[in-house]
């Protein structure tokens, strides 16, 4: 059943990239696997799926490590406390939920503390919508926030995007959410003069079709993948 959703899912994305002349090809799957049990992530990994994305080090920690697979690439897209920072390196190559300086320090520490052989891909998590329910930083201090990291020159951090959460809502109502993290990404990229800052991690199994629209280089899909939980 997994692979047959994934296969389903990505025909649906080729179409949806299709029609918004975009290629296919420039749009990130993520098969969220929180929750999952390690032969679901193993089912995916059958069906030809590479990128992985978990909210919690204690639930990641339980499928990682048995993954003997040197190609597929982990995200944490969860709220990480920055005590928990330690735990990223050489386990994770990308990170969607930076939204403090006192956690991008921690990360960074952590990533030379292990002498890690990579940088790791770094993601700002913005609240566009405001909810309160949302972490993240809001779309007015992502421009302090970028200036002060780039000071900071945190070694072994690479800034590459922006994410965020859409909203329950309409089809308009999230779309323009969507916009509003494009713009912004689009802004903060020229401002800075940062070609690497090109990544766009919006969008779910109830909302993909919307942010592909608005220029998703990354998706982050559950149930569509794995079923109900």
């Amino acid at each position: 059943m997994i692979a047959q959703r994934l296969q389903s899912l990505r025909q649906q994305i080729g179409e949806l990239a299709a029609q918004s002349g975009r290629n296919a090809d420039d749009i990130r799957l993520i098969a969220v696997s929180k929750t999952r049990p390690l032969p679901d992530v193993e089912q995916a990994i059958a069906a030809g799926q590479i990128d992985f994305g978990e909210n919690t080090v204690q639930d990641a920690m339980a499928k990682i490590p048995f993954v003997n697979n040197k190609t597929i690439q982990w995200h944490f897209i969860g709220h990480l406390q920055s005590k928990k920072a330690r735990a990223i390196p050489g386990n994770f190559q990308w990170i969607h939920s930076i939204d403090s300086l006192k956690l991008a320090g921690k990360l960074s520490t952590a990533m030379q503390n292990a002498e890690a052989a990579q940088p790791l891909n770094a993601l700002i998590q913005v609240n566009v919508s405001g909810e309160t329910s949302k972490s993240g930083l809001s779309p007015q201090q992502i421009e302090s926030f970028v200036e002060q990291v780039l000071q900071a020159d945190y070694p072994l951090i690479a800034w590459r995007g922006l994410m965020t959460i859409g909203v329950k809502a309409d089809a308009s109502a999230t779309r323009k959410v969507f916009a509003g993290l494009r713009e912004l990404q689009q802004r903060i990229q020229q401002q800075f003069s940062l070609p690497q800052f090109d990544q766009l991690s919006m969008g779910m199994s109830g909302d993909y079709a919307e942010a592909i629209a608005e220029g998703a280089t990354m998706i982050r899909i559950g149930t569509a993948i794995f079923g109900p939980r």
